[in-house]
């Protein structure tokens, strides 16, 4: 009988250091996965953003040269979309240089073209092909990369300045919840309410339809 006990009491002893032991293994995990986890969170979100930006900055060079030609930028991706496929612009090549002898004499520009001195030769490239490329696919622009086929939100508007002149102003983004959203539920939720206290956007965008800032990116 006295024997059996202390086997029991030894078996007891193995079981509690076992289950011990399974308790430390778990708050170890527990400690780690609470530091990795924003570690890991803030890798996946550095990579995304910087893929989001490159989308952005591309259509923020769109926009800009729809202004150009158009006098406004537009809300609407696929006009823009459109305007980048099939639009195209003015490019003038020059040859030829004036001397500073020349420039001392009085001479123009102008006279030197007609005198055949410089030339000034007109031609016309497709939007698309002046700022991206004959290989870029267009068609993305208006999809949120990460996002599972979302579209980044437009919005256009105007103000005037001081002198009374019109400003046109717009502004694209794609919030968080967008390009981040498959990612860990209570660290995406933090960065919201951080930015959201900070009286920042909660997400990546360019431009403002109130506040004039030269198509500025919240990035930059």
């Amino acid at each position: 009988m006295h024997c059996f006990t202390k086997i029991k009491y030894q078996l007891m002893d193995t079981v509690y250091k076992v289950i011990l032991g399974l308790l430390a293994c778990c708050l170890l995990y527990l400690c780690c996965n609470s530091i990795l986890t924003p570690i890991r969170f803030n890798e996946q979100r550095d990579a995304r953003e910087k893929v989001v930006v490159e989308r952005l900055k591309d259509i923020r060079a769109a926009e800009q040269e729809y202004r150009k030609i158009k006098g406004a930028y537009t809300d609407n991706m696929d006009t823009l979309i459109d305007f980048v496929k099939n639009e195209k612009d003015v490019v003038i090549r020059k040859e030829g240089e004036l001397t500073d002898k020349q420039l001392e004499e009085g001479l123009t520009e102008r006279k030197a073209v007609a005198l055949g001195l410089i030339r000034r030769d007109t031609t016309y490239v497709s939007i698309q092909e002046s700022l991206f490329g004959t290989d870029y696919p267009v068609d993305s622009l208006r999809y949120i990369p990460f996002s599972n086929g979302k579209e980044f939100e437009m919005e256009v508007g105007e103000t005037t300045d001081r002198g009374g002149n019109i400003i046109k102003l717009m502004v694209c983004r794609a919030d968080y919840k967008t390009y981040l959203g498959d990612l860990d539920k209570q660290e995406l939720a933090n960065l919201i309410q951080l930015q959201t206290n900070l009286e920042r956007y909660p997400g990546l965008k360019f431009g403002d339809v109130e506040t004039p800032n030269n198509n500025a990116g919240n990035w930059e």
